[in-house]
């Protein structure tokens, strides 16, 4: 059996594994969709004057942010079926790729609500009640003052939530998911465990390209948008 290092299996590997982008891609695609919708709800609840919902709030980000990500999958994957089956649901046939989703959308949910809290607040108070004063409704004072601003702040956390999403994703094969990740540990196995070393590089190249488009398309957006914030001040 051959361990040597062998730096051509590198660029070998990575056709083999860019196939299964598509998988670790609709995780996060999902994920982003229905955890920013809960993040909305949550941060809902933390800048509202109900006191009960802000607690449940802040509990559930706090709880969710103490609970490392495997711990959570875990939870999910093995908890959910089990209250289920509680009430006579089974879920033998559910695929896997369903408990990855709703781990990671309880996740990034979490972090968003402090996202999308913090954007909110950074938005002087004053400016809202000036475009009421000048015959806006609160809707279009919302619309067009405080939202166009916030959303600005939040981009580059929301592009840094996005980032740890992918990386945190790659837990997903723990529970048999077959992603990218889940795909190098397959090649591995297959291999004997021999060249494990340049199929982890070729899956770290991956991640390593995915960031920086990421990063960098986070980075136009923060550029593009503050400039129309300028615009908005100026006016």
């Amino acid at each position: 059996m051959e361990k040597y290092f062998d730096a051509s299996y590198i660029f070998k590997s990575i056709p083999m594994l860019l196939p299964f982008l598509k998988v670790t891609f609709i995780v996060t695609g999902l994920s982003v969709m229905f955890g920013t919708i809960l993040g909305f709800i949550l941060a809902m609840g933390k800048i509202g004057k109900g006191k009960i919902a802000r607690k449940i709030a802040n509990g559930y980000t706090t709880a969710l942010r103490c609970t490392p990500s495997i711990v959570l999958l875990f939870l999910v994957y093995y908890g959910v079926p089990a209250l289920l089956e509680k009430f006579s649901v089974q879920t033998s046939n559910v695929d896997k790729i369903v408990f990855v989703v709703i781990t990671f959308s309880l996740q990034f949910g979490a972090f968003m609500s402090e996202v999308i809290r913090s954007a909110y607040e950074s938005v002087d108070k004053g400016q809202f009640e000036a475009a009421v004063s000048v015959g806006l409704s609160p809707f279009q004072a919302y619309r067009r003052i405080v939202f166009p601003q916030a959303f600005v702040v939040a981009i580059p956390n929301f592009g840094n939530s996005l980032l740890e999403l992918i990386k945190e994703g790659s837990l997903a094969y723990t529970i048999g998911l077959i992603d990218v990740m889940g795909k190098a540990n397959l090649i591995i196995a297959s291999n004997y465990n021999a060249h494990a070393l340049e199929i982890y590089l070729a899956l770290s190249i991956i991640y390593w390209i995915i960031s920086i488009v990421i990063e960098q398309v986070f980075l136009k957006f923060e550029k593009g948008f503050s400039k129309g914030k300028q615009s908005l001040k100026s006016t």
